[in-house]
């Protein structure tokens, strides 16, 4: 119950903060969600060659920060349950635009799994793409890589939706 509601509160928090900032012209503000596949490999502890996957969901929100029109800093607030782990992915993304209405994005993405009783923190990389159908709603592919053991590579499918 705890953890739920620590989660609620810094989802509140990032939502206040996000509509502040939504009074700026050089901001936006949305939400995404999709399909997870997870691949990692028990008996290598790593992506191996024969990984098992396992299918998941998340869901959240995130900020533009636009630096000019090409380029924008996006952070993100995720949960995503996978299986018996439930975790918060908070990847911060420097986004440029290659082409119009497509944009790739790069950055860090830390992680909180609830479900670890120890070493509940990890880091991973993350390489997305987005591609806007409108000025409302875009499809995005991610791929987290996982640099650790127990962190394994991710790939999302989504949609998002902004306000």
């Amino acid at each position: 119950m705890f953890i739920r509601k620590h989660l609620a509160n810094t989802l509140v928090v990032f939502l206040i903060v996000s509509t502040g900032l939504k009074a700026q012209s050089n901001t936006t503000f949305g939400v995404k969600g999709g399909l997870n596949l997870t691949f990692f490999n028990v008996e290598q502890a790593n992506f191996g060659p024969n990984p098992k996957t396992q299918t998941s969901y998340y869901g959240g929100m995130f900020v533009d920060f636009y630096i000019d029109e090409a380029l924008s800093l996006q952070p993100e607030v995720l949960y995503i349950g996978l299986g018996d782990f439930k975790f918060v992915n908070l990847p911060i993304y420097a986004k440029y635009m290659v082409a119009k209405n497509l944009d790739i994005m790069v950055g860090p993405s830390l992680n909180y799994f609830f479900d670890f009783f120890s070493n509940k923190f990890k880091v991973r990389g993350d390489i997305s793409t987005a591609y806007h159908i409108s000025k409302l709603f875009d499809l995005h592919i991610k791929y987290t890589l996982g640099f650790e053991v127990i962190s394994p590579n991710g790939l999302f499918f989504g949609v998002g939706y902004r306000f």
